[in-house]
C-alpha cells in the first residue's frame, strides 16, 4: 500500500513508523519494523515434546537456539503448511524482563509500509479470529485491512522460558521420562557377586 506524503514538520515525520506486513492463513499482518531482525528462508525445524501446539519447534539461527511460533495454531486456525514463499521472520521481543529472539512463521511477506499515527485505527471487536489483546490497531491495505500485532503480547508468556537452550537438548527430550540435566537411571542389574561367588565355590 503506498502511504501518502505527509506534512513536512519534524513532528508528523517522527510520528511515521515502518511495518513488515506477511501473511498468515489468508490474513495479512504486520509488525513495527523496529521488532524485525531478519527474514530467513523456512528451513529445518527440531519439534520439542512436551510444549504448546503453537510452537512449531527450534532452529539454529547461526549457534543460537531460537523457537519458531506458528501464530495461526495460536490464533485457532488450522495450522501453517510450509510452502515455496514460507519464511520466518526473526523478531526481538522482550520475555521475563530480557531480550529473546523468536521466529515467526509466515505463508510469505509482503512488503514494509509507512504508517502514521492517524492511519492506524483501533483494533476491531468483531470479525477478526485474533484476541484484541494481541493487536495495536488496524491499518487499510489496498482495498483490506492489515492487523498490526503487538509481539511483546503476542509471544511474551512463560510457556516460551521451558524451551531448551541447545538442539542437542531438544533432540534430548525425545525420551519424556528425563528431566534436562539429568543423567539417565542405570537400569538394574543381577546379583552378579552373588553368581561369582557360586562359581568359585565349584
Amino acid at each position: 500500500m503506498q502511504i501518502a506524503p505527509q506534512e513536512t514538520t519534524p513532528d508528523n515525520r517522527q510520528q511515521v513508523q515502518q511495518h513488515l506486513t506477511f501473511m498468515i492463513g489468508g490474513e495479512e499482518f504486520a509488525v513495527s519494523l523496529l521488532k524485525v531482525k531478519e527474514i530467513i528462508e523456512w528451513d529445518t525445524v527440531t519439534e520439542v515434546p512436551k510444549t504448546p501446539e503453537w510452537i512449531r519447534g527450534v532452529i539454529n539461527l547461526r549457534g543460537s537456539v531460537v523457537p519458531v511460533i506458528d501464530l495461526a495454531v495460536k490464533f485457532r486456525q488450522a495450522p501453517s503448511v510450509a510452502g515455496q514463499l514460507t519464511c520466518i521472520v526473526i523478531v526481538e521481543v522482550e520475555c521475563d524482563g530480557q531480550a529473546t529472539v523468536m521466529g515467526i512463521m509466515a505463508d510469505s511477506v509482503r512488503q514494509v509500509i509507512d504508517l502514521a499515527s492517524h492511519d492506524i485505527e483501533p483494533p476491531p471487536t468483531f470479525g477478526t479470529r485474533v484476541k484484541v489483546d494481541y493487536l495495536l490497531g488496524m491499518a487499510r491495505s489496498g482495498k483490506k485491512f492489515c492487523l498490526i500485532l503487538d509481539v511483546e503480547k503476542v509471544l511474551s508468556t512463560d510457556e516460551l522460558l521451558e524451551l531448551p537452550d541447545t538442539l542437542d537438548q531438544a533432540a534430548g527430550n525425545q525420551q519424556p521420562e528425563l528431566e534436562l540435566g539429568e543423567a539417565p537411571a542405570a537400569p538394574e542389574t543381577p546379583a552378579i557377586p552373588e553368581v561369582a561367588e557360586q562359581a568359585s565355590l565349584e
